[in-house]
């Protein structure tokens, strides 16, 4: 059977998750976590791809990128996984891939989900136990953006910058939106669209990524349809139907 074609618009963000084979660790040292980061700005410049937010958990990756046009972000993840791995690999002497197949991507509704969605990124470390609060965890954009520290590689998006006037109130406000855990249906809404490479929004914005499209981005109804009545049993209430 042939690969669904990945969802993909230029100028709407993404939520992509890259995961190690097999669940394994895809970084071993700081070492690795650094070149990695290098190698995605190097790649997102390249390919004009916009990082809102990352991190980097030690068995997968976790990003969220707004794309100047349609094929960019794989443009980028090809670049990156190219470069990362053969260094990886012969930094610590293994064969074979790294990463479990295809990366998964949704495309995120940037006025209803894009905090949501990034505060889910963000929050990733603490949901692992590896830290208790997502400041403590040195590998995502989260210092970044409540302590102000200079990150090139990150671009805030205009949502984000709406939250305040200035840069003191911005961090503020930014850091009380982590100051209650995501509902656990949000956590499950966002793991699955995202695994399923589905639309993550509103119906009014995934309808519209289906016209522009020309093809469905939602999980398809289960179950069998109904059967339908034939016609000649059809009263003239239902011929109005």
């Amino acid at each position: 059977m042939a690969r669904r074609p990945r969802l993909e618009l230029a100028g709407v963000r993404l939520h992509v998750i890259q995961r190690g084979n097999n669940r394994a660790p895809c970084f071993f040292t700081d070492g690795d976590r650094h070149f990695y980061l290098s190698c995605l700005r190097d790649a997102a410049g390249r390919h004009e791809c916009a990082i809102h937010a990352y991190v980097l958990m030690p068995n997968h990756v976790h990003l969220l990128v707004t794309p100047v046009a349609a094929g960019s972000v794989a443009a980028m993840m090809q670049d990156v996984g190219r470069r990362y791995v053969r260094v990886f690999n012969d930094t610590h002497e293994r064969t074979g891939t790294l990463w479990e197949g295809r990366y998964k991507a949704a495309l995120v509704d940037t006025e209803r989900y894009l905090l949501t969605c990034q505060r889910y990124v963000e929050l990733n470390p603490v949901r692992a136990h590896l830290v208790a609060d997502p400041a403590e965890y040195r590998w995502s954009s989260h210092r970044h953006y409540i302590l102000g520290t200079n990150n090139p590689l990150l671009t805030a998006h205009e949502v984000q910058l709406r939250l305040a006037i200035d840069d003191t109130e911005r961090r503020a406000a930014y850091v009380a939106l982590f100051r209650e855990a995501l509902d656990p249906d949000v956590v499950d809404l966002i793991r699955t669209t995202t695994n399923k490479g589905w639309v993550l929004g509103s119906e009014a914005f995934v309808q519209r990524v289906e016209e522009m499209l020309g093809r469905p981005a939602r999980a398809p109804k289960r179950g069998r349809p109904p059967n339908p009545l034939p016609i000649e049993s059809k009263t003239s209430s239902e011929m109005l139907i």
